[in-house]
């Protein structure tokens, strides 16, 4: 719940443009927690722990690139 208070908060007030590198850290800390506590990786083996961290590299780098292909198009930004 404190998280959520976070974001709410954060939304409101005048950051610029740090406002969206906030809300992904608030969105990671939250990402983290559920991992940890409802998906419970606290209690599993190193197999799986290994193939949640590999599937969060491959999501960066699957975003990575998208943000590298929509940034670099001619059509953004006039």
């Amino acid at each position: 719940m404190l998280l959520l208070a976070v974001t709410v908060v954060a939304a409101h007030l005048p950051l610029g443009p740090a406002k969206p590198w906030i809300a992904y850290g608030i969105a990671f800390a939250k990402a983290t927690l559920i991992l940890w506590f409802f998906m419970e990786m606290r209690s599993e083996g190193a197999t799986a722990r290994l193939a949640m961290v590999a599937a969060g590299v491959w999501l960066l780098m699957m975003l990575t690139l998208t943000a590298a292909d929509y940034l670099t198009r001619s059509w953004i930004g006039g």
